[in-house]
């Protein structure tokens, strides 16, 4: 964990590992599968904390009693569902703090590339993002959400969108875009076929 001394006009930087998802399409539950040799939502918790002040785990409401303790867990407080709710459940309890959000379905991200977002990040803008090298549209789900994100969510959402990637794509004026240096850090696992798409290529890292 880094310290809570910092330059007073930025906003500190807190961790969110979205745990909350159902995993539908994988058939098992992505927050627990063992791509590091643990849970994943451990796994993420734990290398967000050399990069920001606190770290929480995302999760529903009948999650929160199943996360090791030794975990703070932020459950979610807005009605609604998915990754935007988990973020404004994120900016209701600290709407001082700038949130790293990171999925858990992100089974190659790796420390540099968190670091390399966090080292490029711009706290006058909304947001600082990568460009996904799959779609070519920012990523939401490994981003730093700015506190002055929270009116413009809240506004996408009572709008009736509930993907913050429209968020972002929207404004994009208020929005800083960075080029991923590892395209693989931003493979999401979603599907059966997503999961041996990635297990081949951490083998393939191994040898």
């Amino acid at each position: 964990m880094i310290s809570e001394e910092q330059n007073s006009a930025t906003p500190p930087l807190y961790g969110l590992v979205l745990a909350g998802g159902r995993s539908v399409r994988m058939g098992q539950d992505k927050t627990t599968m063992h791509w590091h040799g643990r849970e994943q939502r451990y796994h993420l918790a734990d290398m967000l904390g050399a990069f920001c002040n606190r770290v929480f785990i995302s999760c529903r409401q009948e999650q929160a009693n199943e996360i090791d303790p030794a975990y703070p867990v932020l459950p979610d407080s807005v009605e609604g569902s998915g990754p935007i709710v988990a973020l404004m459940s994120a900016f209701s309890l600290y709407p001082d703090a700038a949130w790293l959000v990171v999925a858990c379905d992100l089974p190659l991200l790796d420390a540099g590339t968190i670091s390399s977002l966090v080292d490029s990040r711009d706290a006058g803008c909304m947001a600082t993002t990568f460009i996904s090298p799959f779609d070519g549209l920012p990523e939401p789900l490994i981003t730093i959400w700015e506190p002055g994100a929270a009116s413009v969510l809240t506004e996408h959402l009572s709008a009736g969108f509930k993907c913050p990637r429209k968020a972002l794509i929207r404004n994009s004026h208020q929005v800083k875009l960075l080029s991923p240096a590892n395209t693989d850090a931003l493979l999401n696992a979603n599907t059966p076929a997503d999961r041996e798409q990635a297990n081949s290529k951490l083998h393939s890292r191994l040898q």
